[in-house]
């Protein structure tokens, strides 16, 4: 199932999102219940209450696009270094503060953006110069998860997975230089632009689909999910093991090589840049950038 979070004469709604992306068939939500985008189809799922479409029929230009999940409820679990070529470029950037232990990890690295930073398709990643200008751009598969646990098995980790979006992990390099840790390098205003569109587990195959991230005309990121170092399973059993992880919890997963740090000099983000992505499966997502 290919779901898009989205607003509609003032109100917001969660839709099945035919396949030529022409129309949109709301499903039956309250308004409280839309508010939470797609998260509203992971507790009605768990309520064991599906939510059920409508007779409903929307064009796609009569909507205005949000995030799938508009604000998460809590941070998003992120993870750094996780594809190999990517590994070995950042460790070679001299940015990277993990690097004396090895360009790729021995287990994965796991840190977090604030809920506040998400932002939806179309609207401006912001850079504010008097913080950093060392802006990157990070394409990654996100997970949704669709059932609580504790100490998850690998062998049952994709069990609790209810989907999967796109989302663009802007990194403020310097930041997350300077300080030792990623939490504030990652977690600025409007650095998580995320996709309106969400697929349910079944649509995506984890062996094989492909990321891309261009700026503006130029083809920055390619790369597949079979480059993965730590794999969904792995990703899932780590985070659960003395954390709970809960419904609605955004995990994602690592962007591939590709990123303006890679680069000799870097190519980082700058206002009147466009940065478009999309994920085989799911979906694309743009954004301007603009400066504050």
């Amino acid at each position: 199932m290919r779901v898009v979070a989205f607003e509609a004469g003032g109100m917001a709604g969660v839709g099945l999102w035919n396949s030529d992306e022409s129309a949109i068939r709301p499903f039956d939500l309250t308004p409280e219940e839309a508010a939470a985008g797609v998260l509203a189809l992971v507790d009605r799922d768990l309520d064991g209450r599906p939510a059920q479409l409508t007779d409903r029929r929307l064009a796609a230009d009569q909507v205005t696009l949000l995030a799938a999940a508009p604000r998460p409820r809590r941070n998003i679990f992120c993870v750094g270094k996780n594809y190999h070529a990517h590994a070995e470029e950042f460790a070679a950037s001299g940015f990277d503060s993990s690097a004396k232990a090895g360009a790729v990890p021995a287990h994965p690295i796991v840190f977090s953006k604030v809920p506040e930073t998400v932002i939806p398709d179309g609207a401006p990643i912001l850079i504010d110069t008097s913080v950093s200008e060392a802006i990157d751009y990070e394409v990654e598969l996100a997970v949704i998860v669709g059932r609580a646990g504790r100490g998850i098995a690998k062998e049952d980790a994709l069990g609790h997975v209810w989907g999967y979006t796109l989302l663009n992990d802007v990194t403020a390099r310097d930041l997350q230089q300077r300080h030792s840790q990623w939490l504030l390098g990652k977690s600025q205003d409007s650095f998580c632009p995320m996709s309106a569109l969400a697929v349910t587990a079944d649509e995506i195959d984890l062996a094989d689909t492909q990321l891309r991230c261009w700026i503006n005309e130029d083809l920055r990121q390619d790369a597949n999910t079979a480059q993965l170092i730590f794999d969904v399973p792995t990703l899932i059993s780590t985070i659960s093991a003395g954390i709970t992880l809960l419904p609605g919890d955004i995990i994602a997963t690592g962007t591939p090589e590709g990123v303006g740090i890679g680069f000799d000099p870097p190519r980082y983000l700058k206002a009147g840049d466009r940065v478009r992505m999309e994920i085989s499966g799911i979906g694309s997502l743009a954004n301007p950038v603009e400066q504050v």
